[in-house]
């Protein structure tokens, strides 16, 4: 047995911030399924939303969010995280965050605008603003000599009281596999945070990496958390279509500098779906290209800047530019080829403005937890915003809210179990998995195409259970149990909302409800999937 102060699972901006906070005083472990740098923060091209420009106002930025969120953010919360933007943005400044600088404007930094902005505020590091955050935060995790970096481990399921037949359901700790050993130890903490990311492998086609299976998600359900606004499954609508690159993102910032999207033809065809254009929110924009893609039979639509002088893309685009050149694309003379793609998971664990979950000594920040900020819609740029912001308010509470450390944890028992005979059982549920959920629970969906996905999710969780309890646990198992049970959230909150609003799109009830409400799941309440 291990035993931290703090265990960190993840290791994205959410969990590298909060460990650089708590290291001074406290022993932290953080847990990562491949390197710190194989995040989905690493992957973020556009930037960080912030008020920094006397121009801007704090009270815009708010406003720019709510309209985004479709009714269902939370006031209190985006209040607190917008005005805590430029508190959040300098503590990355001083860490030596090499954003993009402008000796024009009157901040010293190069701000853009992207879809659903009524201001330029998004703060970046050319269009690579996640790798140029996380490298430098890693490099200070990596040389701080309180905190443990565990690479090639993946957790398995968390150790509440509850689990061990003890009273109360306080979090103890995690059980975590080690990849490279095979071997399954419990690491015992003080406090316990999930900062595992989101769930885009979930789909087909995602613009997330391999590591976004929801495990924090899954694991945090199986506990007893609550869940909210699962159904609201984010779509970027300009994923980078081209046989031979995987999950490449086309930023928003490109249409936020004058892209335009466009039919095979030419056509320009988003002012036909809203007076914003190309400038529309996220959802907006990938219903109009899923749209435009089936009314005229079309693998892809093209994003065109290209009438853009060649410096402007080439400075501003650096890495785009570079990555579709290398595909024989070379964006200063041609469109992109582009399709919508799941990108981020707008729900999650029922949070508060301190990260904590409805599980004592267990918090969640960043993309695995639902705070309010992002409503039914999330609003570019606000995710990374969230990850500091919130970080920083977790470390408060956890260091004004000492615990005790668990007494020793029971070693993982594998007496009962032996080798799995056929892994390839695994491969082939979760490709029918990420297919069906592409198909029946994507941008548009029906009552019965949510009917079907459950059916089979029954199905799938019934043969994950039972290998599951027979056989040694791998990291694919251990992701294909997290990714069903996911699945299995999204499409139970997507079957309770009887609306249309923001990310979430029924055909059979394409109306607003008057009065918004979150979809809140509880284990408390759960109901297994039938099976007919």
């Amino acid at each position: 047995m291990l035993n931290f102060d703090i265990l960190i699972i993840g290791s994205g901006l959410a969990g590298q911030t909060l460990a650089l906070l708590l290291a001074d005083r406290f022993s932290v472990a953080i847990v990562t399924k491949k390197s710190l740098l194989d995040g989905s923060s690493n992957w973020a091209q556009g930037g960080i939303a912030a008020v920094l420009d006397t121009k801007d106002s704090i009270e815009a930025h708010i406003e720019d969010t709510l309209v985004a969120g479709a009714g269902l953010c939370d006031p209190q919360t985006t209040r607190y995280i917008v005005e805590h933007s430029r508190g959040a943005i300098q503590w990355l400044i001083d860490q030596g965050v090499p954003f993009t600088r402008d000796s024009g404007s009157e901040t010293g930094y190069h701000l853009t605008r992207e879809g659903g902005h009524s201001h330029r505020r998004i703060i970046h590091a050319a269009d690579a603003t996640g790798e140029a955050v996380i490298t430098t935060l890693s490099a200070k995790v990596k040389a701080h000599p309180n905190i443990r970096v565990l690479e090639e481990h993946i957790a398995v399921d968390l150790i509440t009281e509850a689990k061990l037949g003890k009273p109360g359901n306080a979090c103890l700790g995690a059980y975590v596999l080690d990849r490279q050993s095979d071997r399954v130890v419990a690491i015992g903490a003080r406090h316990t945070i999930l900062a595992t990311g989101g769930a885009g492998k979930v789909y087909l086609y995602t613009t997330n990496p391999d590591i976004a299976t929801g495990d924090g998600i899954a694991m945090g359900w199986r506990a007893g958390s609550r869940v909210a606004n699962m159904e609201f499954i984010q779509f970027h609508p300009t994923c980078l279509f081209h046989p031979h690159s995987k999950s490449f993102l086309i930023s928003e910032a490109v249409r936020g500098e004058g892209g335009i999207l466009k039919l095979p033809d030419g056509t320009r065809f988003m002012p036909q779906h809203d007076p914003r254009a190309e400038l529309a929110p996220r959802d907006i924009v990938a219903r109009a290209i899923d749209y435009e893609m089936k009314k005229h039979g079309l693998d892809c639509v093209y994003l065109d800047i290209s009438y853009k002088p060649a410096s402007f893309i080439k400075e501003h685009f650096p890495n785009i530019y570079s990555h579709c050149l290398g595909l024989g694309i070379d964006i200063t003379r041609q469109p992109i080829p582009v399709v919508p793609a799941a990108h981020y998971t707008c729900g999650g664990l029922l949070t508060d403005l301190q990260g904590k979950s409805d599980i004592p000594q267990l918090y969640a920040i960043g993309e695995v937890a639902c705070t309010g900020l992002h409503g039914a819609n999330r609003l570019a740029s606000n995710s990374l915003l969230e990850c500091v912001v919130l970080a920083k308010a977790t470390a408060e509470h956890i260091r004004t809210n000492p615990a005790a450390m668990p007494d020793m944890l029971p070693e993982w028992d594998e007496s009962r179990v032996t080798d799995p005979d056929e892994e390839i059982v695994i491969a082939h549920n979760w490709d029918e998995l990420r297919r069906f959920m592409w198909d029946y629970v994507g941008i548009v969906r029906t009552n019965k195409r949510l009917e079907r996905a459950l059916h089979r999710i029954a199905l799938l969780e019934s043969e994950i259970d039972d290998y599951y309890s027979h056989f040694r646990i791998s990291n694919d198992l251990i992701e294909l149990r997290n990714l069903v049970q996911t699945a299995e959230l999204i499409v139970r909150c997507a079957m309770q909302r009887h609306e249309s609003r923001g990310l979430h799109f029924s055909r059979d009830y394409p109306l607003l409800l008057d009065t918004p409400g979150n979809t809140v799941l509880s284990p408390k309440d759960k109901m297994p999937p039938r099976i007919d």
